[in-house]
């Protein structure tokens, strides 16, 4: 059973999402909150495997309430659910640690298997939000965010720094074992190592750091 926090100052988004995610089997909607300021206590006390958080809510937005959380360890995965797609906001709830980033227009079932999907530990980002960070990434302010990220991954070694720009073209475990002739859980092995020594929470920001580095 996948454990939802839903986090919306809007009531009826939070009904019609827990009435989305209720009608499935392996889900349940464990707790509501209608502010960022109240999901420390609820994840604390209900121990959510996946949060649905909103952007734009009154006291503490969605964005700070996704860095705050995932600070925390064994934080629960995010999937930023908002009404719009500015860049800024997709690349620093991505930054943060959120695994997923969906319009609240996307299709009932596309969120409930993003829902999964991120409980599964994938990352999950609606077609419309991956072309615009993908342009986003490769404008302006290149050469700092290229420098500062070929910093990061040089902590790596070789074979992680491999593992790592496959990571960054999208490829799974099982295609990067068979492109670099490894094993899957070794190459599991290397990229938990990645997310160690480079004190990353997920997939999506290797992707991200090797996108700047300009590797790919």
């Amino acid at each position: 059973m996948i454990r939802v926090l839903l986090v919306d100052d809007d009531p009826l988004v939070r009904a019609g999402l827990r009435m989305m995610l209720g009608g499935a089997e392996d889900l349940r909607v464990v707790a509501e909150a209608g502010d960022g300021t109240e999901v420390p206590a609820l994840v604390e006390a209900h121990e959510p495997d996946v949060v649905l958080m909103d952007i734009r809510m009154p006291a503490m937005d969605g964005l700070t309430a996704t860095e705050a959380l995932r600070a925390r360890p064994s934080a629960p995965e995010v999937i930023v659910l908002t009404t719009f797609d500015a860049d800024r906001h997709v690349l620093r709830a991505l930054r943060a640690g959120a695994a997923g980033f969906l319009l609240k227009d996307t299709p009932p079932g596309e969120i409930v298997a993003a829902v999964r999907q991120v409980a599964q530990g994938n990352p999950v980002l609606s077609p419309a939000v991956t072309r615009r960070l993908m342009d986003r990434v490769a404008e302006s302010d290149q050469d700092r965010r290229r420098t500062r990220a070929a910093s990061r991954l040089a902590r790596l070694n070789e074979r992680e720094r491999e593992v790592a720009v496959e990571v960054g073209r999208g490829r799974s475990n099982a295609e990067i074992a068979r492109t670099l002739h490894l094993g899957v859980p070794t190459v599991k092995t290397h990229v938990s190592s990645i997310l160690t020594k480079l004190d990353l929470n997920n997939r999506v920001q290797i992707a991200l750091l090797v996108h700047d580095a300009d590797l790919v």
